[in-house]
């Protein structure tokens, strides 16, 4: 007797327990979870070259123990969910997250008492939140009775237990869950009477018939447990192609003593949903959109060449469908060029102080101590990044075969160490706007050559000799060609210039090319380009002369090609 009520007791802790286990757990979870809802603070931007930014928030939130959802708000519209870094206490462990978006109402248009009626709203939302929590954590409960029940009726040792008691548990069990059940069907209730309030508020708002602008609202949806109830600072970064940075350069030269300044800037802007305000930025020169795989290199396959009659049959063979993927593949590519206009510059020229340069193997970044407010408009933002005075040698160059003007070029020598990228460079000469150049640092020279703009008080000419021009016919046509370069100097000063012009190249034996150097220039014979390096006083006027011949066979016609 004695061992078969030791047998019952056995039996009947295996199964009580566990049950006990868990109403404990789903009444906790059900009394300490609930919905927090935080705004984030966007502290700094890490802002990359072309389009694409790493965004740094961070957020207090106030948890209770054990598993609760977090509803953290102010986070951009399109991040990219895959890049999230989230950092917490070690006593906070995060189970899941996503993002979302929502459509939120403007109120600062709205009276107060509109205002009011949408806090409201939002604590109605709150308390739905937390019901709606309630409710899984139950559901939850009664699948995990259920199991219990199946796992251990099935393996109960009958004989030891009269059909009475099993009957008991049974019904023990199945008012549990129904208890659960009514419950839930008590919390949907609520949801249903919270949902009511919220729509008579919104007639009550509607009747007034004041229009309403709505906004989108990125959020973050965590799911975390805590082991202590705490206040813990959380902060996390994620990237997003919503901002970008494109640089522009100010030159500013100064005719009484060449000084040549170089101000670097930025035009940021972004589209994030977030309007950055106090904002600490980081300009960086790498473009994590280009991608990080080593390319790979493929054979190269030779075939018979096809008339131009077959191409023309072989692309009209194309399938429609096939040519709009191509014509949308080529928009596309037009579309992803970054595009700016320019609205103002944020702040002072001079930022050095509060700049800090970084360099790394693959990029550089500026760092700037300093908060900025950018609107998410999508307009440019102009932040200056520093300026300096650059020793350059000038020099005009002329090729009046294409343009009768000199320019003026200034040469930069040790430019590498300026962590230059492409972009437009507006020229400034004595306080006064000349015009726009381009400087473009992907280059291998030693020297970086930036034109300035045209310099009008050199006076240049080119023309035909006709009288020295002549054409023979023999067994082959000879053509001469004779040019004249008149170059005047109107400055008060002396000037050094380098002035180009070309004669043809010839890609067949038939048709022979001789040049006659007239006045000692010099000649590249692969490209057919001839330059001469002059020095010219005020006032002097110099005249530069060149000469070639053509031969080819007399039945026969020539023609320029590029």
């Amino acid at each position: 007797m004695h061992l078969k009520l030791t047998l019952k007791f056995q039996i009947m802790k295996k199964i009580i327990i566990p049950f006990l286990f868990i109403l404990i757990t789903a009444s906790a979870y059900t009394q300490k979870s609930d919905t927090i809802f935080t705004n984030a603070s966007l502290k700094s931007a890490t802002v990359y070259f072309g389009y694409g930014a790493d965004l740094h928030h961070t957020t207090i939130l106030n948890l209770n123990k054990g598993v609760q959802k977090i509803v953290i708000e102010n986070v951009s519209l399109q991040p990219d969910i895959n890049t999230f870094q989230i950092s917490c206490p070690e006593n906070v462990t995060i189970l899941s997250y996503s993002h979302r978006i929502i459509s939120k109402p403007i109120r600062s248009n709205l009276p107060l008492n509109f205002a009011k009626s949408y806090d409201t709203i939002k604590l109605i939302n709150k308390q739905i939140a937390s019901i709606e929590n309630e409710i899984e954590y139950k559901i939850d409960a009664i699948k995990r009775i259920s199991e219990l029940i199946q796992n251990n009726f099935t393996t109960i040792d009958k004989k030891n237990i009269s059909s009475e008691e099993l009957i008991k548990l049974t019904n023990f069990y199945t008012e549990k869950i129904i208890e659960l059940k009514k419950s839930n069907y008590v919390s949907l209730n609520k949801i249903d009477s919270c949902n009511d309030k919220i729509n008579e508020i919104n007639e009550r708002i509607n009747i007034q018939n004041i229009p309403l602008q709505y906004v989108q609202v990125g959020q973050i949806i965590l799911q975390v447990m805590s082991n202590i109830k705490s206040v813990v600072n959380v902060d996390f970064n994620y990237f997003t192609n919503g901002a970008g940075w494109v640089p522009s350069y100010d030159v500013r030269v100064k005719s009484i003593d060449n000084s040549f300044k170089l101000i670097y800037k930025a035009m940021v802007s972004q589209t994030t949903g977030l309007n950055w305000s106090g904002v600490k930025l980081n300009l960086s020169t790498s473009n994590p959109n280009l991608g990080a795989i080593t390319p790979l290199i493929s054979p190269i396959y030779l075939q018979l060449y096809l008339p131009v009659l077959y191409n023309e049959i072989a692309v009209s063979a194309k399938s429609p469908a096939m040519m709009k993927l191509e014509d949308e593949e080529i928009s596309n590519s037009s579309n992803a060029t970054f595009s700016l206009r320019q609205k103002k510059s944020l702040l002072k020229d001079d930022i050095s102080e509060q700049l800090t340069l970084k360099e790394s193997q693959l990029n550089t970044n500026f760092e700037i101590d300093l908060p900025y407010d950018i609107p998410s408009d999508g307009l440019a933002y102009s932040v200056n990044i520093k300026q300096q005075i650059i020793p350059v040698l000038y020099e005009h160059i002329a090729i009046p075969k294409i343009e009768n003007d000199a320019f003026l070029i200034a040469k930069i020598v040790s430019w590498d160490s300026l962590n230059l990228l492409p972009g437009h460079a507006n020229i400034i000469m004595d306080d006064i706007y000349i015009g726009k150049s381009y400087i473009n640092p992907n280059i291998i020279d030693d020297t970086l050559s930036l034109s300035m703009g045209r310099d009008k008080r050199i006076s240049i000419e080119r023309k035909l000799v006709k009288e020295l021009n002549q054409t023979k016919r023999n067994d082959s046509k000879i053509d001469n060609y004779t040019f004249e370069i008149t170059v005047k100097n109107n400055k008060n000063k002396n000037i050094d210039m380098v002035l180009k012009d070309q004669f043809p190249i010839s890609k067949t034996k038939e048709v022979e090319v001789i040049f006659k150097n007239d006045s000692n220039a010099e000649i590249d014979t692969e490209t057919g380009i001839i330059h001469w390096k002059v020095s010219i006083k005020p006032g002097e006027s110099k005249k530069y002369r060149f000469s070639y011949q053509i031969k080819y066979p007399k039945d026969k016609i020539i023609q320029e090609t590029k």
